[in-house]
């Protein structure tokens, strides 16, 4: 009889089969398949890590063998396997077990109730980290943690709360911790901020650049290699639970190659990947991007690697001269006069040995200053030559930078910081530019290949269904309508650019992002009907089966323990081990009703002492609104 993963009738194997079995059927779903040719089916058959037929429960069942798992999906929705296209997964993984992750708490109350449990597990020496992943919005009390109440809650235990690209909060232990003294200058394009008497508050401030929040968290301690392994698993474990099942690593700041690329190629080699990563290198240093750039076009190629584990190319910086940052609460900086000289000659590197890229990009006027690059190399017949590129972000593209990129052959990877930033951008440029930051529905309307992704985890937070739901409704994470209807796009063109966007950016668009014949055997059963619950449910739906290559890489609901076995989360007092990462559901949601009643009766307590006007509460304490 065939393993079967739910109780299965009439699925019997017959004595002879005139084809192989299959290794994994879905049946009993609603399968959405993504291929225009074949979009509905109600079972999947994966064999050898592809899909190797779609149809009926009845067409299928002569591929059911003795070996076959059968798992019922009970009517439940089934998908390709998302993609985020701009994830900071090998950086993530390596810290993830380290961190208390306030993704999805909807209180402050509880998030400080939180901080103040793990300090009493954190050992002397660590830090208590909250990187990303959250904004004041998504609170009940709609305000940021204050100082004080972070020494409060941990009065001996460094911790440093990361908010956004804007700012860093540390309580009086970490400041002690990361060495900051009344005499510590303040580094270029960041603020220490200090009181009356001079001396640092806890307070830190991205003026724009965001190079003093990471470098101020690089200074925590980091973990050995055995427990970087079991980390980087268990954050892998972390994306499939919401049906991620690739994902397009965008490098970034401290990550350095091939050093800190050596966990997730150790994994790869032993076979315990449960995420497949396209990967890109970024040069790390100011004033030898070139000579990096240089290096690794000797030493690797795109594509090196494997379906699990492969090069995709340089970026998401070339070089940083041309780097712009996004700290919406900040104005847009002003890049330096001259950069293209340098830019140019590392573009020209990159053409003449064959690698494609993607480029950091938010604003219009740093992608017209790149284009401009990028159609003289054209002109002489260097560019793009055959190689794959794209901008990331680009929140202000233009309609004219639009029509430029198009003729040049490039891609878009759009991600939902504005989910996360979209106030403070509203906030400074006004409604009508937000209204079109960034303009979707004008890149898909060109024809461009844009891909869907979130720039997890020190931003926005690694959950896709949020950078769904923004992408549908236009809505930030606190339920602004930051988009009019024209620049909305349907359920199931935004669920195309978290599986096709994806897998074109890599040039793996034949065998990946949809559900065919001959395709990786990558899927998700969801929890809820994505294509038809109410827009605000969509940020609560999780995979309740992940399969990559026909693996089983994460199961829960009914499934529960069919995954593959982890190793227990290492050290034993990490916030992960106690809390989990990602916070929703009915445990969250119970907290909110008296979180906002606290919240209320606080504001009235300041109205009523003229501290602040009676007005509607605003998302940001006014203590913090730099």
């Amino acid at each position: 009889m065939p393993t079967t993963s739910m109780p299965v009738a009439g699925l019997v194997p017959g004595p002879r089969q005139e084809q192989p079995q299959a290794d994994l059927l879905v049946r009993n779903a609603k399968v959405f398949t993504g291929d225009p040719d074949r979009p509905e089916a109600r079972a999947v058959a994966i064999r050898d890590g592809r899909v190797a037929a779609l149809g009926d429960d009845h067409d299928l069942a002569h591929l059911v063998g003795p070996g076959t798992r059968v798992v019922d999906a009970l009517g439940r929705r089934v998908i390709p396997g998302l993609n985020d296209s701009h994830l900071h997964v090998i950086r993530g993984g390596l810290n993830y077990v380290l961190e208390l992750r306030w993704d999805g708490v909807r209180s402050l109350r509880q998030a400080l109730a939180m901080l103040r449990e793990q300090a009493g597990r954190t050992p002397k020496g660590q830090w208590i980290r909250v990187v990303g992943g959250w904004t004041a919005e998504q609170f009940a009390e709609r305000r940021m943690p204050t100082v004080a109440e972070l020494n409060a809650a941990a009065p001996d235990t460094p911790v440093f709360v990361l908010h956004l690209y804007q700012s860093a909060l540390m309580n009086r232990a970490a400041v002690r911790a990361a060495g900051f003294t009344r005499d510590t200058p303040d580094p270029r394009g960041g603020q220490i901020v200090r009181g009356r008497d001079g001396e640092p508050n806890g307070v830190l401030l991205a003026a724009p650049g965001a190079l003093i929040l990471y470098s101020t968290l690089a200074k925590a301690p980091a973990l050995d290699e055995a427990d970087k392994r079991t980390s980087t698993r268990h954050f892998l474990r972390e994306l499939n639970r919401f049906g991620l099942t690739s994902a397009v690593d965008a490098a970034g700041g401290f990550q350095n190659f091939p050093d800190n690329y050596a966990t997730v190629v150790d994994l790869a080699r032993s076979g315990e990947l449960s995420l497949r990563i396209a990967y890109h290198l970024f040069p790390q240093t100011a004033g030898q991007e070139l000579a990096d750039l240089k290096r690794w076009t000797e030493m690797v190629k795109p594509e090196d690697g494997d379906e699990w584990l492969r090069l995709n190319g340089a970026g998401e910086n070339l070089t940083w001269a041309a780097a712009d940052f996004e700290n919406f609460s900040e104005p847009r900086p002003e890049l330096a006069a001259g950069y293209e000289a340098e830019f140019e000659r590392a573009v020209r590197l990159l053409m003449e040995n064959g690698w494609g890229f993607r480029l950091h990009a938010t604003y219009d006027e740093t992608i017209r200053r790149d284009l401009a690059v990028f159609e003289k190399l054209a002109a002489e017949g260097l560019f793009p030559d055959g190689n794959r590129w794209l901008f990331d972000h680009a929140e202000t593209v233009s309609a004219d930078s639009l029509d430029r990129i198009a003729a040049l052959g490039g891609a878009l990877s759009v991600q939902n910081r504005m989910s996360f930033q979209g106030n403070a951008f509203r906030d400074r440029y006004g409604a009508e530019a937000a209204a079109h930051t960034p303009p979707v529905r004008a890149m898909l309307d060109r024809g461009l290949t844009v891909a869907a992704g979130t720039d997890a985890t020190r931003v926005s937070s690694y959950n896709p269904w949020v950078a769904l739901h923004w992408l549908v409704t236009g809505r930030t994470v606190g339920g602004t309508a930051l988009y009019p209807a024209e620049n909305l796009i349907s359920r199931e063109t935004a669920l195309g650019l978290y599986t096709r966007g994806g897998a074109q950016l890599t040039g793996e668009q034949d065998v990946k992002g949809v559900l065919r014949e001959g395709c990786y055997g990558d899927l998700a059963i969801l929890s809820d009907d994505y294509l038809t619950v109410p827009e605000a449910a969509i940020p609560d739906i999780e995979s309740v089966l992940t399969v990559v290559g026909g693996r089983i890489v994460y199961a829960s609901a009914e499934y529960e323990g069919l995954a593959e076995a982890l190793p227990p989360v290492n050290p034993a007092w990490s916030p992960v081990a106690h809390f989990g990462g990602y916070q929703g559901g009915a445990r969250q949601a119970s907290l909110v009703a008296e979180a906002v009643a606290e919240s209320e009766q606080h504001r009235r307590w300041r109205v009523a002492r003229g501290a602040v006007p009676e007005t509607t509460p605003s998302f940001v304490d006014p203590c913090f609104d730099h």
